[in-house]
């Protein structure tokens, strides 16, 4: 007797995430999708062929791997479908590329992943599509930048490095008064800690590189859409053949079935770092959403589920030489860009350079955390340690 996959609409989330998108009976038994690597799909008559008879047709079509993670992730999405693409700049990429056209406007959070800004202000610009960047916190205020030709607002909570938190349904309400499309990039939450399309969300991107990767070797992008904009989507990814790896999609879906005990584990790790690092002498401010202290705190505690394990900080003024001598120091946080992988990173950054709706204006270095899951003493040893280089630095050039 043939076993069918189970009802997931009123189990819960970790049940969902193990069972979503899967189906032995469709693997002779084995528990998880295999890898199908494939371009060419044969047909077994010339009538088959022409008429495209048959679930798979080429290649960038899909195949039952990446119809598997599509799958999974709507479902955990509540969205109408969802695509898959080779990394999370791609996944804006068609996202964007799907609602737009030569003279549209787009609204776009000032405080966005830089890569989406470069995309907007280099190949959106050269297609005739004009951009206007705005201040995160304008909530539904924002209804005084709709124009006619307005076709996209874009958001991003939270902000990319700052952590503004946006009031998402209250830009979703208006956008959706003025026919505009609400796209947001919710790689930092994921659909676990915030459900994108419940809060009125249209289309919604996640960087699967990050939190479903869970080990910093893969690239890959998922974009879910709702009934009014899947369509145009599908079509879009299509056209450009946006298809990522199979090894990739594979760890993806491996990654899916352990993210909720992991998030949940990078989340509570961080947050006890993030008071640690509140409590710090040299720190003057902690940006982490799920801080009461933090600015847009209350936005969050509405609208989110949960926080994840990236988080900046300012610190107070301190040298160049200074900074450098801290974090060149450190033995167990790695410097790189991404982040969502089990192990520690930090990176300074500097938003001042290029946005333009709003100013930076932080006070000192700030620093961008992303807490792995190494033990929270031996990373705070390693930053105390840290702290102290800094201070000596400083000292030394007194």
């Amino acid at each position: 007797m043939t076993k069918s996959p189970p009802n997931l609409a009123d189990l819960g989330e970790r049940t969902r995430l193990v069972h979503a998108g899967r189906d032995p009976s469709e693997q002779h038994g084995f528990v998880n999708t295999p890898i199908y690597r494939g371009s060419t799909v044969l047909y077994p008559t010339t009538d088959d062929l022409l008429h495209r008879r048959g679930r798979y047709s080429y290649g960038t079509k899909g195949t039952p791997t990446t119809d598997s993670l599509e799958k999974a992730w709507t479902e955990m999405s509540g969205a109408a479908g969802t695509v898959l693409a080779p990394s999370g700049l791609a996944a804006v990429t068609v996202a964007l590329m799907s609602c737009l056209k030569a003279g549209d406007h787009l609204l776009m959070t000032d405080s966005v992943y830089r890569p989406t800004r470069i995309f907007c202000d280099g190949m959106l610009k050269k297609f005739g599509v004009e951009t206007t960047y705005y201040d995160p916190l304008i909530g539904a205020g924002i209804e005084t930048l709709i124009r006619p030709n307005t076709t996209v607002v874009f958001t991003e909570a939270p902000g990319s490095q700052s952590f503004e938190m946006q009031d998402i349904p209250a830009i979703a309400e208006v956008a959706r008064r003025h026919g505009a499309v609400v796209i947001m990039d919710n790689t930092w939450a994921t659909p676990l800690f915030f459900p994108p399309h419940e809060r009125g969300v249209d289309i919604a991107i996640e960087a699967g590189t990050k939190y479903l990767s869970g080990g910093s070797d893969l690239l890959l992008g998922l974009v879910s859409a709702n009934e009014r904009c899947f369509s145009a989507l599908r079509d879009t990814y299509d056209a450009f053949a946006m298809c990522p790896g199979p090894e990739d999609v594979f760890l993806g879906l491996r990654g899916l079935r352990t993210m909720a005990l992991r998030l949940r584990e990078h989340e509570k790790q961080a947050l006890d770092m993030a008071r640690w690092l509140a409590a710090r002498p040299e720190v003057a401010q902690v940006l982490h959403p799920a801080l009461e202290t933090c600015p847009g705190h209350d936005i969050w505690k509405r609208d989110f589920k949960g926080s994840s394990g990236l988080f900046s900080i300012i610190l107070k003024p301190c040298s160049d030489r200074a900074l450098a001598a801290m974090l060149d120091g450190l033995a167990l946080f790695g410097m790189g860009y991404s982040w969502g992988g089990f192990e520690s990173l930090v990176i300074p950054f500097d938003c001042a350079t290029y946005r333009t709706a709003t100013k930076w204006v932080p006070g000192g270095h700030a620093l961008r955390f992303h807490i792995g899951l190494e033990d929270l003493d031996d990373l705070k040893r390693d930053l105390d340690a840290g702290f102290a280089r800094l201070r000596e630095t400083d000292a030394k050039a007194a």
